[in-house]
């Protein structure tokens, strides 16, 4: 279940909040007026979240790759790989 609270929450109790967004690795959201206004989550779980989002970016282009035919055989890689390396 997310964790929900207001920007006056925020504001007055921020080390209670930057110790939530620690502990659980998920954003806590901040409301502004009864609306949802902002989701706050520590560097780590930012960094962690971005990290994620590009590897599903790469495999989606190597599905693409494969889907439109721009694939090779695994040995001609593997020897590709091999020459580089000396």
């Amino acid at each position: 279940m997310p964790t929900i609270k207001s920007s006056a929450e925020l504001r007055n109790n921020y080390n209670e909040i930057s110790t939530l967004c620690h502990e659980y690795a998920e954003p806590i959201f901040i409301t502004k007026n009864g609306k949802g206004d902002l989701a706050v989550m520590s560097i780590e779980t930012y960094e962690e979240m971005s990290s994620r989002f590009e590897l599903y970016g790469l495999l989606k282009d190597g599905m693409d790759d494969i889907e439109s035919g721009r694939t090779r055989p695994f040995s001609d890689a593997l020897s590709d790989i091999r020459k580089r390396r000396g």
